[in-house]
Parts: C-alpha cells; structure tokens; sequence
C-alpha cells in the first residue's frame, strides 16, 4: 500500500509541474511583441500608431510591396513620427477583409489603412472602411481599388497600376506574337484570383478591347487555390480547341499556366502572356516559358502608399499635392506607380515602339538588373 500511495504522490508531483511549465510558456508566449493587428491593441504611453497595408490574398507580389513598405519606414523616420508600417495578409475571401477590418475598428493604434480591395462592388467590405474613417482612421487604397463610381467615397487615394492601359499593354504584346507565329486568329482564356476584382476587370476589359476582334474571348477562369488554377489551365485547353493564347492577369497565374504547357508538352502552341513577376515566372522565361510579362511596380506600391497615409496623418498638405496635384479633379485621387513590358531578349519580335511612352520597354537582364537594384527577386 505504502508504494501505491508514493506512486500515486509522484504521479500527482510530476502534473502539477507539467501545468506549471505550461503555464510559464504560455505567459511568455504572450508577451511577445507582434505586427499581427489581431494582436493586443491600446494606446499605452510610448506605444507607435500602426500604418497597416492590408492585402487582399497571400503572393509572392506581395513580397516585393513589403520590401517597400519597410524601406518607407526607414526613409520616411516613421518612428520618430511615432508610427510604424506593417503588412496584414488577407485569407483571399471579401469575409476575410470585412473580419479584419472589424477588428480594426475595435484597436486604438491605428493611424491608417491602405486595403488592397479584393472585391470592388463589396458593399460590406466599403462600409467597414467608412467604418474606419468615421473613426478617424485615414483609409486609401493600393494596388486594387474599389468600384469608383460607387463606393469612392470609402478611401481617400488609390495608388496603383493603370489596368486598363496594362491589359492594352498586354494585349499588344500577344496579338504581335501571334502575328509573329503566322497566327491570324483563334481563341483565348485569361485565368485570375477572382473575375469581380477592380485589377482584374480592368486588365482584362483591356486585354480584350486590345487585342483585335480576330481574337475571341473563350472564357474568364478565376480561382486563388494553386492546384485549382492549373486545373483551370487544363479544363480551358480541353474545352477550348481554338486557343491560340493563355492570359496569366495574376501573379500566380504565370507559373500555374507554364507548369501546364511543359508537362503536356504543348508549350509551343501558346503564347503566352502574362501579369506581374514571381520569382519562379522570372526563372520560367528565362528557360523559354513565358513570351511576355506586364509588371507591376508592388515596392513602390508599399512605399508610395507609406508615404500617403503618413501625410494623411500628419496633415502634409505639402506632399499630399506633390503626390496628387489634381486630386479635386476626375481621376485626381490617383497614384499610378507605372508599368513595365519584360521581354526574354532582344530576339522578341516585341520592341519599345509598340507601347505607351509610360511603359517601359525591357529585356529580361535589364529587368533583372532593377530587380538586383532594390534587392528584389520579384515583382
């Protein structure tokens, strides 16, 4: 009996110890600081005001805006203005920016919010925004706006790409291509995140108007799920026996359409043409895969957005004129951060000519070279 009672007794000693240690990890755990805006908020004596850039999914092209943001921060003295810049990674759903927006609106250290609209007819998600305004919150949007004509009044700013002149960029690109193939007419699918995005309607209304009436629109495919996207690339190819092109307009688009193309073989019957630069489609027309990618400029995105919201903050009348110098006229409460049309060499039949003066023209080296230049590996 006198051992089954020590046993017990050890056994006893050994829980209680296991629920302390616990206890103190978990405390620690919790004391630990963090960028998270679902982390504890407050407004303690010291503490820095929060600049959030809210993006409207998980990419690599965000990768390169943080790079901006950070940079910002350290140009632009947040700390000394008592702020700091941090980026709040959306699930890829309007529920998942309406939830964070909400909690928002509950915490007292933030300054102001630039949200990446991942829908731009949202009206829930619009209203959380003039939720935050209502605050006292500054709000702008970046990269993806919401609809102009209705919900403008939910942000100050955008600052952004030109969709509609990067879809015309892009459809130039691929109706030369073409030309340049001996391909005179057929069809095209342009895959993205989601068809009811501002960017992505913008870019592809753009492709389309560009591109010729000799080049027929097959279908508009979207989807934010990986393997989902190239199975979108498939099921198009399978039920579309006329395609002659495939349109990536998201990040992740590029690499899910060339993935599909070398496995089956087939990459010599497409053009194709692209938006933005993962780092993987960098290395993919390198290798031949890709004929043409529309970039985006993401790391001025991040910092010009830094650079808004501060001067919002602060009520810089200065630099918000300088940023926006026709802001109370149409269009005026525009950033465009500008396009670039990346090419594989100097072989592409594609050259400077053929596009907008505010589109830079370059080989993929050069490109490569301003990417070296900001410490990118996309864009």
């Amino acid at each position: 009996m006198h051992t089954v009672w020590e046993t017990m007794r050890k056994r006893l000693r050994i829980a209680v110890s296991v629920v302390a240690l616990v206890a103190t990890v978990s405390g620690l755990a919790g004391c630990q600081g963090s960028d998270d805006a679902s982390a504890g908020s407050g407004d303690a004596d010291g503490e820095l005001k929060r600049i959030i850039l809210l993006t409207n999914g998980n990419s690599p092209f965000w990768d390169a805006c943080r790079h901006g943001l950070q940079q910002a921060e350290k140009d632009l003295k947040l700390q000394e203005a008592g702020l700091r810049a941090v980026m709040e990674v959306n699930d890829g759903t309007p529920a998942g920016q309406i939830n964070k927006l909400r909690q928002f609106n509950t915490q007292s250290d933030i300054a102001a919010v630039a949200v990446s609209a991942l829908d731009a007819d949202n009206e829930a998600v619009a209203q959380e925004m003039r939720n935050l305004q209502e605050k006292g919150v500054h709000v702008i949007c970046v990269d993806n706006d919401v609809n102009r004509e209705r919900l403008r009044d939910a942000r100050s700013f955008y600052i952004g790409t030109d969709n509609v002149e990067g879809g015309h960029a892009l459809a130039t690109a691929t109706r030369v291509l073409l030309k340049a193939k001996g391909v005179e007419s057929g069809g095209y699918v342009q895959f993205v995140g989601t068809t009811g995005a501002f960017n992505a309607r913008a870019r592809m209304d753009g492709f389309q108007e560009a591109i010729g009436k000799e080049y027929v629109e097959r279908d508009r495919m979207g989807t934010w799920d990986a393997s989902t996207s190239r199975e979108n690339v498939r099921n198009a190819i399978r039920n579309h026996a006329d395609l002659v092109a495939l349109v990536g307009i998201y990040s992740f688009n590029a690499p899910a359409i060339v993935d599909v193309v070398t496995q089956d073989n087939v990459r010599d019957d497409y053009v194709v043409a692209c938006f933005d630069a993962e780092p993987i489609a960098v290395s993919q027309m390198g290798k031949g895969h890709i004929d043409v990618l529309v970039v985006q400029n993401p790391y001025d995105m991040g910092y010009q957005c830094v650079r808004a919201l501060k001067a919002l903050h602060e009520d810089s009348q200065e630099t918000l004129d300088e940023m926006f110098p026709n802001r109370e006229e149409e269009g005026g409460d525009i950033y465009d951060t500008g396009l670039k049309l990346v090419v594989p060499d100097e072989s592409s039949p594609l050259n400077a000519e053929m596009f907008d003066e505010k589109t830079q023209f370059l080989t993929l080296p050069e490109f490569q070279a301003w990417l070296d230049k900001f410490g990118l590996k996309g864009s």
